[in-house]
């Protein structure tokens, strides 16, 4: 009788759980900016420990805090800090705090075509570049050819961090092309000489990177300029739970902050929180 009861309590469980909750996989999901990063953790991670599947998904920040708050991931990965309206529906739905762990520092940068001879802009010239206030690259000091601007999707945790931080709050100007992800991004501007876009230090390849002036001086997104808070765009990538981390989700996170995920950090090239 009492392995009936016993086996009956475990499929009430298992049903009433959600996929992600299931024993031996813990999913991962949201920020783009973080994809690259995650999946290499999860493959580091799941070699040392085959039991455990990682599945790391896409989507952008607010898709992971999204999935976080109706239970179909264990970990939501974002690139900004999760708002007070995603905090309060979870609080209020589980009865508990989300819990933030910083597992990583970007740089936000803008990138240029390698053609472009500017080499830095102040935070205020990138603000009037995006909002079409200054829709010609003679203006900043550059060749006279108009801008061609692009950006990202309103899910992007990159895309409320440079409308927050760069932007004041402000929309994007209208003729921003909205591109799907930081790569396309890349991509884009690496095909066109007028071209602007933004996205994590990592996918700098192919492209120029901009610098950021501050008064007389230009910093690069370097690990000394993020760490030392010199780099004016520096943030930290973030894994949110509903709760405090336990079990396989607690395995893996200790495992991206140890010295081994941290190294994997810098191979990426994002930075290290330690």
């Amino acid at each position: 009788m009492k392995k009936t009861l016993l086996s009956s309590f475990v499929a009430f469980g298992l049903a009433v759980l959600p996929l992600s909750a299931q024993a031996g996989t813990v999913t991962v999901k949201g920020s783009d900016t973080m994809v690259i990063l995650a999946q290499r953790w999860a493959e580091a991670f799941m070699k040392k420990n085959p039991a455990t599947k990682i599945q790391v998904t896409g989507g952008g920040s607010g898709t992971g805090l999204a999935a976080l708050q109706n239970g179909t991931t264990d970990i939501a990965m974002s690139s900004r800090e999760i708002k007070e309206a995603e905090e309060e529906k979870l609080r209020t739905r589980y009865n508990t705090p989300p819990t933030a762990v910083s597992v990583a520092k970007d740089g936000v940068t803008f990138y240029v075509n390698a053609s472009n001879k500017l080499d830095a802009l102040t935070v205020e010239q990138l603000k009037d570049i995006y909002l079409g206030d200054t829709t010609s690259w003679k203006a900043v000091g550059g060749a006279d050819a108009p801008i061609v601007l692009y950006s990202r999707e309103n899910s992007s945790g990159t895309y409320v961090f440079v409308k927050d931080t760069v932007l004041g709050g402000d929309d994007f100007a209208a003729a921003a092309q909205t591109l799907p992800g930081t790569a396309a991004v890349v991509n884009a501007v690496s095909k066109e000489k007028n071209g602007i876009g933004y996205g994590g230090a990592a996918y700098a390849k192919g492209i120029k990177e901009l610098k950021v002036k501050k008064g007389n001086e230009a910093f690069a997104p370097t690990a000394e300029n993020v760490k030392s808070g010199k780099y004016p765009l520096s943030r930290d990538l973030f894994f949110y739970l509903r709760n405090k981390p336990s079990g396989e989700a607690k395995a893996f996170i200790d495992f991206a902050l140890s010295a081994e995920g941290q190294a994997i950090v810098t191979q990426v090239g994002y930075f290290p929180v330690k």
